[in-house]
């Protein structure tokens, strides 16, 4: 059998079975919220000036801080999603 043979034959069936097994785990349902907006999470007030300090001792130009900023968009999305889904 020559070479380029081999890359046509069907799998093994275990491998089959295998890949069918793992498949079915990707299955699980998401359950959404009943707003159908994610939650938003709440921090206390008092952890809120240290983040704000840890965020100020960040070097000049630091990737995080850009994706914090992304992170409050987020949040703020979100808020909008639960007052447009809470009014009647």
């Amino acid at each position: 059998m020559p070479f380029k043979d081999r890359c046509w034959r069907r799998p093994p069936a275990g491998l089959v079975i295998a890949t069918l097994f793992l498949s079915g785990c990707a299955t699980v349902g998401f359950e959404a919220p009943p707003s159908g907006c994610p939650p938003v999470v709440e921090y206390r007030p008092a952890e809120q000036p240290r983040a704000a300090d840890e965020v100020a001792a960040l070097s000049e130009g630091a990737a995080i801080v850009g994706w914090l900023a992304d992170y409050a968009m987020l949040r703020d999305q979100v808020r909008a999603c639960l007052s447009t889904s809470s009014s009647p």
